[in-house]
């Protein structure tokens, strides 16, 4: 089987605009450019292999659905960022991270087991049946970031973090 290869020019382009919509939703990349370009590969070799962006830092099976919650940014980032300053990959980080006010300590791995992750799907329809229902609109929560909004389908890209549509689940 022939390696995946991305090209720099492509790397560079993900790279400006990662920092960019990274900034824009008051995120921060880690400072290593060298570092956070590793990292951009391979998010792009993962998007060549499997049609998404999975996480680098885990690993993904190659079935969308089964890994919604690590494509990047994954949603784990957030949760992360707030107890150790910065998330698994350390793609992104805190400013108390940036100027040196917070040392970087391991982080242990928040996702679940996979017979977990399965067991929470199996539980998902009992719960959207209890779920209010005198709304007029569905009520949808961008997974990510936690964005939420009222219509007939979620938006095509959240607002806050420029999650896909994909990303986001019916919350009432």
């Amino acid at each position: 089987m022939n390696p995946v290869e991305v090209n720099e020019p492509e790397v560079n382009q993900n790279y400006d605009t990662l920092k960019s919509d990274a900034e824009e939703g008051g995120y921060r990349l880690n400072p290593d450019i060298g570092f956070v370009k590793n990292l951009v590969r391979g998010l792009l070799k993962n998007e060549l292999r499997y049609g998404y962006r999975a996480c680098p830092c885990r690993l993904a099976s190659g079935k969308k659905d089964d890994d919604l919650d690590i494509i990047c940014p994954c949603d784990y980032r957030d949760p992360d960022l707030d107890n150790f300053g910065t998330c698994y990959c350390a793609l992104y980080v805190t400013e108390p991270v940036l100027s040196g006010q917070q040392k970087l300590t391991p982080i242990p791995e928040r996702r679940p087991s996979r017979a977990e992750r399965k067991n929470k799907k199996a539980d998902q329809p009992a719960a959207a049946r209890s779920a209010l229902t005198t709304l007029p609109y569905p009520v949808w929560r961008c997974k990510v970031c936690g964005y939420l909004c009222a219509r007939d389908q979620p938006p095509g890209i959240c607002p806050v973090c420029k999650a896909k549509k994909d990303r986001f689940e019916r919350f009432i």
